[in-house]
């Protein structure tokens, strides 16, 4: 039995679970959320708790059990704290700022890279050189937040670029002069 798969997700209060054959909704105070269920795995709500259970021990369903007890964990912390992704953006006159519904950087391009807010997802940009990422669904966050970090990803010779906040960037020697 999958160890993660068995845990039984609890419901906190605010948060509505509806689940209809492969449909699982949830809805709460920040938005609301579906997904369907891959394979032969089901949930079912007990007690105040989602419950996933697998029919069997083949391979596909061992390895959808957890995953889909993961994702409705993560819909259900979602839609109560949301997720959030910070971004530093590093570099001599590399700057971030947020025009209406637009995120506006400065890169070292000829151009500024300019790129819409997604729905469900809002950017906050508190300082020049600081970017934050938040939303309801983990999977928009995180790939949107991989779509801003690919505009500019860090280079390993002088560390300049976009890089998540906690990121360590293996730094390069330079060229060796002549000796």
């Amino acid at each position: 039995m999958s160890r993660i798969g068995k845990k039984a997700i609890s419901i906190p209060a605010g948060v509505e679970v509806k689940i209809d054959g492969k449909s699982v909704t949830v809805k709460g105070a920040k938005a609301t959320l579906s997904h369907e269920i891959a394979g032969a795995i089901e949930a079912k709500i007990e007690n105040n708790e989602v419950i996933v259970t697998r029919p069997n021990d083949a391979k596909e369903n061992r390895a959808l059990h957890g995953l889909t007890r993961t994702l409705i964990a993560n819909m259900i912390e979602g839609v109560t704290n949301g997720f959030k992704k910070e971004l530093d953006v590093q570099g001599v006159g590399y700057r971030v700022a947020k025009q209406g519904k637009q995120l506006v950087m400065n890169l070292g391009y000829s151009h500024q890279v300019i790129m819409d807010e997604p729905e469900g997802i809002t950017i906050e940009v508190p300082g020049p050189n600081t970017i934050v990422i938040s939303g309801a669904d983990k999977q928009a966050v995180g790939q949107f937040a991989a779509e801003v970090r690919k505009q500019r990803p860090p280079e390993p010779y002088k560390g300049k670029g976009i890089r998540y906040v906690n990121e360590v960037v293996r730094r390069k020697e330079g060229k060796a002069g002549k000796a």
